[in-house]
């Protein structure tokens, strides 16, 4: 029974390689703040990014297991411009969330997949399902059962950041994930 997890770990790994090696050249926003249903502020969403890449499942006993209790604070991860590929930095952000949701059988997400502006709506469309489809496929690998997770695109339709320019854009190719 020990091999499975590093069975998903190498699963994970490889998916991840796959999907940037067959990823488009579309690209979509993340960093929704429509799917807060608790009330809190989504302008700290980004905050304790930066605590590591790897997607590692171990974590320190009592934080770890405090933490699969609540849903993760960090709920929205973003993209490069017309990719679909999950980002290193955002790994340990959607580990976060398989553990919750692999913790909690009882909830549901939805996830919310953005783009910028850029592109045709079609296309937007499209690239926003991908990018939501493969934070799912990653939480799927993770052992996070499928009846818990749906899929939502928006495309361009709801930007988190109006104007244009790099700056707006890069906040607005984003997963979102709503709970």
């Amino acid at each position: 029974m020990q091999l499975k997890p590093l069975a998903r770990s190498l699963a994970v790994a490889l998916s991840i390689v796959v999907i940037a090696g067959c990823s488009s050249t579309g690209g979509t926003q993340d960093g929704d703040s429509y799917g807060s249903q608790d009330g809190s502020s989504m302008g700290s969403n980004t905050s304790g990014v930066g605590t590591g890449g790897q997607y590692g499942s171990t974590s320190g006993s009592g934080a770890g297991q405090q933490a699969d209790s609540r849903i993760p604070e960090v709920r929205t991860i973003y993209f490069d411009y017309d990719r679909d590929t999950i980002k290193s930095e955002y790994e340990s952000v959607v580990m976060a969330h398989a553990r919750y949701l692999r913790a909690n059988p009882n909830a549901s997400v939805v996830l919310h997949g953005h783009t910028d502006e850029r592109g045709t709506r079609e296309y937007n469309m499209a690239l926003g399902e991908r990018r939501a489809g493969a934070v799912q496929r990653f939480l799927n690998i993770q052992g996070v059962s499928p009846s818990q997770m749906s899929v939502v695109s928006y495309g361009e339709e709801r930007p988190a950041v109006n104007g244009q320019g790099e700056s707006a854009y890069s906040q607005n190719r984003r997963v979102v994930f709503n709970y």
